[in-house]
């Protein structure tokens, strides 16, 4: 995700790439987007937008079936005291919750707000990654079905769909299970691992995804988890035909951006606000 030396602005990474897709003949159309990328009057209002599309990943989540009991996380940068993070309380069902319901956690683990306990496996892997990565913003893992039958395989995705192609090159596998992750050290592992890569398969665990947006984020895990699920049908069936490198690659520059991946995580968070807007309290 870049110099793990130098802080970027997520946001302008972002806005940037948007921007060069948007005025480019590959998203088809001289027209405007549908949507436009968000701007913000300050820090508070940023703050707020990032809390709100949080808690609408987490319904996402819910919506998707990646909940398993307790287990899963998704957390967001504060974009003011970016030595911490929102996520989720521990327990609360992925499709309970609500913006009022994230607590703000500190790199050392204290919850600075908030009124129910924090995950400790999700602040051993998130700390560390939000640590080690500036310009990270959000991050997501759960123990998905597809993605945490996958991960027992020990290997990376093949670029065996266009969706799958998005991860060409783009992720890591993380091949060190150790139980479950307690220790902040790991989550710094995990960081080291993922590099400027966007997306990891833990071994025996399951798939975590970064991005420079809660958006991105979100939609590269529901893309993973898809694409997981799509190679081990396609592998029970039979044996798949692979994509060639130089086609992966146009197809992964073109689909697997941060813009790309904040554009196509929109639908998803749009019809999320108009059925559920209760999220928003």
């Amino acid at each position: 995700m870049g110099d793990q030396n130098e802080t970027v602005d997520a946001t302008e990474v972002a806005r940037a790439h948007l921007a060069d897709r948007a005025a480019g003949p590959e998203w088809g159309s001289s027209k405007p987007l549908f949507y436009d990328y968000p701007t913000f009057d300050g820090l508070d209002d940023e703050r707020r937008h990032r809390k709100e599309r949080l808690a609408a990943a987490f319904r996402i989540f819910g919506r998707f079936g990646f909940s398993e009991g307790v287990a899963g996380h998704i957390t967001a940068r504060d974009p003011e005291h970016t030595d911490r993070f929102w996520v989720n309380p521990f327990g609360m069902p992925f499709s309970h919750i609500r913006v009022s319901d994230l607590l703000l956690v500190g790199h050392t683990g204290e919850i600075i707000e908030g009124d129910h306990a924090v995950n400790q496996a999700a602040f051993a892997i998130h700390s560390g990654i939000h640590m080690t990565l500036p310009d990270v913003v959000a991050a997501a893992h759960s123990h998905s079905l597809h993605g945490k039958a996958f991960s027992s395989l020990g290997r990376l995705l093949d670029p065996i769909t266009q969706d799958s192609c998005i991860f060409y090159n783009n992720h890591v596998l993380f091949d060190d299970y150790t139980g479950v992750v307690l220790d902040p050290e790991e989550g710094k592992r995990i960081a080291y691992a993922l590099g400027e890569a966007r997306a990891a398969i833990l071994r025996n665990h399951g798939l975590l995804t970064v991005g420079h947006t809660v958006d991105e984020a979100l939609w590269l895990f529901v893309s993973m988890e898809r694409s997981c699920q799509a190679q081990l049908l396609a592998e029970a069936a039979g044996t798949p035909t692979l994509i060639d490198h130089e086609t992966a690659k146009l197809t992964q520059d073109l689909i697997g951006s941060p813009a790309a991946g904040w554009f196509s995580a929109q639908p998803l968070i749009d019809r999320i606000l108009r059925e559920e807007p209760d999220l928003l309290d």
